[in-house]
């Protein structure tokens, strides 16, 4: 079966810097429809939660959007709202039944198979007949095919081609996301910006922080290394490979692709971006994800 990630593992630099950038609420515009109008509806409706649709979406835009887990893979964020929702009062009173989840637990705990569609149906195989990853096949299955109807036409953020067309004769880069990598293609392709980067690496590539260590072990310096990304799991990835981050902050998208264009962009090439310079953008970015959702606080 050839590996997933054998682009990355064929990839040779042309250039001594990497820049890493995320898609989906980074380059694009599309965390908002993709969560509100593709995952959470399928949510409700594949894991019977129509009793508490409300909460359901309140604790899935927190998870996903507005929280310090902006961007978790979908399979623990979607743990992660069943956990929100069994613990609020008001869906304990409605006597509704929260899925437990024991199965996607362990699917996520495993490390055997990457947390994609793939992943889960090689899980699938090994564990046959679970009604529970059944049922998560088909979730996101159907939030898969809702993305493919709905998401399209969406540009990507102002700045961004431009910071691309910047870059392509000094830096390599790579798309690092947690994306299918078709949904990926698509979007790149339509906007006419996959010209720019190398490789576009999706879920079924491994995990972000992989994309990043496949790309770069023994090919750049730390220093020469950025991840672009607008949640806290880019900025792990980042970490994870001593490289640096440039954050995309959620609600002020354009503001932060003008201000890496004009300023952030240069200071990485000529080794100012580290330090002070990157403490302040990851400060002003931390602040913009709280880890208690509202109805805590």
């Amino acid at each position: 079966m050839t590996n997933p990630a054998q682009a990355l593992l064929d990839f040779n630099p042309r250039h001594t810097f990497l820049v890493g950038i995320d898609s989906d609420g980074c380059a694009f515009d599309t965390m908002e429809i993709k969560h509100k109008e593709c995952f959470i509806p399928n949510i409700i409706q594949y894991w019977d939660l129509q009793p508490v649709s409300k909460y359901a979406r309140q604790a899935a835009e927190f998870v996903n959007l507005y929280s310090t887990w902006r961007g978790t893979n979908r399979w623990p964020a979607l743990v992660m709202v069943f956990d929100l929702l069994r613990e609020r009062d008001e869906v304990k009173r409605r006597g509704v039944t929260i899925p437990q989840a024991e199965s996607l637990r362990a699917f996520i705990a495993q490390e055997q198979y990457p947390h994609s569609d793939s992943g889960l149906k090689a899980y699938m195989a090994e564990h046959p007949g679970d009604p529970e990853l059944e049922r998560a096949l088909a979730w996101t299955t159907a939030v898969n095919k809702a993305i493919a109807e709905m998401v399209h036409g969406v540009p990507p953020f102002p700045y961004v081609r431009e910071s691309l067309q910047a870059m392509q004769d000094r830096a390599d880069m790579l798309v690092v996301s947690a994306t299918p990598t078709a949904a990926l293609n698509q979007e790149w392709h339509e906007h006419d910006i996959a010209q720019y980067v190398a490789v576009i690496c999706g879920q079924e590539m491994g995990k972000k922080a992989q994309h990043l260590a496949l790309a770069s072990s023994g090919r750049y310096d730390p220093s020469h290394i950025l991840m672009i990304g607008d949640a806290p799991g880019d900025m792990k990835a980042a970490r994870a490979n001593n490289a640096l981050f440039y954050p995309i902050m959620p609600g002020e998208e354009e503001e932060s692709w003008r201000r890496f264009y004009e300023e952030a962009m240069e200071r990485f090439f000529n080794g100012t971006y580290a330090g002070d310079y990157e403490a302040a953008l990851i400060a002003e970015f931390e602040a913009h994800l709280p880890s208690t959702p509202p109805w805590k606080a």
